[in-house]
């Protein structure tokens, strides 16, 4: 009898420990969100080989673009939607396509900032890190870098969020 006191306690003990419990969700309100995205464009973000590959006046109107914008910052806002499941599968900013090439892993995550990676494969292969975080339940902050696969290109995004209200009718996603 003595023998299973230890083990008993042991249980006991194990028990009143709290369980390990899921990361919380990240704590930003679904509904219509305004998003500014600040881009800075530094050296050539498209491989040669996408340029190739497209017909001669895409391939001029994407070079005149790239040249418009190299080095100078373009800011650009616009309204999106964010659902309570965007919110808890970590997708409240977007991909910019979801072809399947791209995967993103979650490196680390608490209720105020998650932080990725995505991986984007061939043809257009590259790696971005991005941090997001809430000061406050109606307003978020991200800084995303992606690095062209050879390095030869680089995107810097800052982006500034702000919640308008529950309702999203009447806004278009792409996501």
């Amino acid at each position: 009898m003595f023998a299973r006191t230890p083990i008993m306690i042991a249980i006991a003990f194990a028990a009143s420990l709290p369980l390990q419990s899921p990361a919380a969700s990240f704590d930003a309100k679904p509904g219509a969100w305004q998003m500014s995205m600040n881009t800075l464009i530094i050296g050539n973000p498209l491989p040669p080989e996408a340029l190739a590959s497209m017909p001669p006046e895409k391939r001029a109107k994407v070079e005149k673009a790239m040249k418009e914008r190299a080095a100078r910052p373009v800011t650009i806002s616009h309204k999106t939607c964010v659902t309570k499941e965007d919110l808890d599968r970590d997708r409240i900013i977007p991909s910019d396509k979801d072809d399947g090439r791209c995967t993103r892993k979650v490196l680390s995550r608490s209720a105020t900032r998650i932080v990725m990676e995505q991986i984007c494969q061939e043809p257009n292969s590259s790696t971005s890190q991005m941090t997001i975080e809430a000061s406050t339940p109606e307003s978020l902050s991200a800084n995303i870098v992606r690095v062209r696969g050879d390095g030869k290109g680089k995107v810097l995004i800052d982006v500034k969020g702000f919640w308008l209200g529950p309702n999203c009718t009447g806004i278009k996603d792409d996501h």
